[in-house]
């Protein structure tokens, strides 16, 4: 039992490293969306804005998922699912990607979206 409690301490405390990476990408504007993402926020009436604004103030990552892809180029790939609001008080949820490049990381948006309430 104590051995679980400490594993998800952890897992929590990596997963919070890893939204800080997240957030400082964003913040850096080291970030892409895809064409899926984009259209989805055209559906949803959300700007770009929004979705960055959403990351910045979301608090913890909703659920990490490993990439089933068959064409993911690494042997072991994670999506983040990210909750968060937006200034005005809409809450958007989003799935994306960070991705390592020369020095840096991109955080890639693959889908984007309202919440359904």
């Amino acid at each position: 039992m104590l051995f679980a409690v400490a594993l998800r301490i952890k897992e929590t405390l990596t997963m919070s490293d890893v939204l800080v990476r997240i957030k400082r990408a964003v913040l850096s504007g080291r970030y892409v969306f895809s064409e899926k993402a984009r259209i989805e926020m055209e559906a949803d009436g959300i700007t770009e804005l929004d979705v960055v604004e959403s990351i910045i103030n979301a608090v913890a990552i909703y659920k990490r998922i490993r990439s089933r892809s068959s064409l993911r180029k690494q042997a072991r790939e994670y999506l983040y699912v990210i909750q968060g609001t937006n200034l005005d008080g809409l809450v958007i949820y989003s799935k994306g990607k960070l991705v390592h490049e020369a020095a840096a990381e991109t955080y890639y948006f693959l889908v984007s979206s309202k919440k359904a309430l």
